[in-house]
């Protein structure tokens, strides 16, 4: 089972920069998105063989996620079930025979932070969700999580401790919800790589010069972790700001 999982900052411009032509030569079994940017009917996606699943903000052009999958799923779940956090098209969950698979698109704490107390909300609510999902099946979880873990997942650490996405309370978010039994799969594969990212700035030749993060992640239930077969990076793929990143599972 393949499982794709991309931010494409914005689906309509990334159509025009080579999507399709690496959707279909991936011909994965799911393929989840976050920060498509649409409204409800302004792109209509032919995908034979898919069933499409779209989770639209209420603020037009902003945030919002999707899955795309051959395999029907039981059942579909969109947000948290928090009135707080479900107006911004973050979360789908697709529940399946024996593990759910969830997207999210991690709140951004904003230059200054001035987002960070609501990401810290956030981060609490996300983890009681997936754990109680995880009380009846393991749990996959993909997405743009907005946060770089160690200092191996930035190119530069020093100067970005007060920035977000790399503060200490950020961080440490993520190393509770790995500490609640998920598993990061690439640093299971590659605990040690360096220069490993997926996001690079446009600003300053980033991507060129691979001065990124790693802010795109699959987690897994650590009940997974023997159905593991591969997990990684594409970031020789363009189209966005973010590059894909994959997990292939028994």
């Amino acid at each position: 089972m393949k499982f794709v999982n991309w931010n494409v900052n914005g689906l309509r411009a990334c159509l025009n920069k080579g999507f399709m032509d690496y959707f279909s030569r991936e011909d994965a079994d799911f393929f989840c998105l976050q920060e498509t940017k649409l409204s409800e009917g302004q792109v209509s996606l032919d995908l034979p063989g898919y069933r499409q699943y779209w989770n639209y903000a209420e603020k037009k052009g902003y945030s919002g996620t999707a899955i795309f999958t051959k395999h029907e799923p039981l059942s579909v779940g969109y947000g948290l079930g928090v009135d707080a956090h479900d107006k911004e098209g973050r979360v789908i969950t697709l529940e399946y025979p024996d593990y759910f698979l969830v997207t999210v698109y991690t709140p951004n704490s904003k230059r200054g932070l001035e987002r960070l107390d609501y990401r810290m909300d956030w981060e609490d609510d996300f983890r009681v969700y997936l754990k109680n999902l995880e009380s009846s099946k393991p749990v996959v979880v993909c997405g743009d999580m907005n946060v770089a873990h160690r200092e191996i997942d930035l190119k530069n650490p020093k100067t970005n401790t007060k920035n977000a996405g790399f503060t200490l309370e950020e961080r440490n978010k993520m190393t509770e919800l790995l500490g609640a039994g998920f598993v990061d799969t690439f640093r299971y594969y590659y605990p040690d790589l360096e220069n490993a990212y997926t996001w690079w700035s446009y600003m300053g030749r980033a991507r060129e010069k691979n001065v990124g993060w790693r802010i795109d992640y699959f987690l897994v239930s650590e009940d997974l972790t023997n159905r593991m077969e591969s997990a990684g990076i594409h970031p020789e793929v363009l189209g966005s700001d973010h590059c894909p990143v994959y997990l292939n599972l028994k």
